[in-house]
C-alpha cells in the first residue's frame, strides 16, 4: 500500500513541487513495468514515513513524464534523485537499500 506521504509528481508540477520546495525532495523516477521499481516502492514509502516534515518524497512516472526524465538524464530506472534548493544533491541509479537513502538525507537535513 502506497504511503499517503508520497506525492505523485508530473512534468507540469515538478518545478513548483520539487525545484521550488523549501525542504529537500527525494524523487523516485520509475515506471509501472519496472520490477526493480516495484521492489523499491516499499523502501520509498518507509523513507517518506521516517522523514515526514523534514523531506518531501515523491515519484514521477518516466513513461508519462518524458520532459523531466530527459532533463535529468534518466537512462535507467529506478533512479532516485535527492534535490536541495532546486539542485541535484545526490543521484542513485538502480535498486538501493534504505540505509543509502537515510545517510544522504541525514546529511542534508542537519
Amino acid at each position: 500500500m502506497a504511503s499517503q506521504n508520497v506525492t505523485q509528481f508530473t512534468d507540469a508540477t515538478f518545478e513548483a513541487e520539487v525545484l521550488k520546495s523549501d525542504k529537500p525532495v527525494l524523487v523516485d523516477f520509475w515506471a509501472e513495468w519496472c520490477m526493480p521499481c516495484r521492489m523499491l516502492a516499499p523502501v520509498i514509502d518507509q523513507i517518506a514515513e521516517q522523514f515526514v516534515g523534514k523531506v518531501k518524497v515523491g515519484k514521477i512516472d518516466t513513461d508519462s513524464n518524458r520532459a523531466v526524465s530527459v532533463k535529468y538524464g534518466i537512462l535507467a530506472i529506478p533512479t532516485v534523485i535527492l534535490f536541495k534548493d532546486g539542485v541535484v544533491a545526490k543521484k542513485f541509479v538502480g535498486l538501493q537499500n534504505k540505509a543509502d537513502f537515510e545517510t544522504a538525507i541525514q546529511a542534508l537535513v542537519q
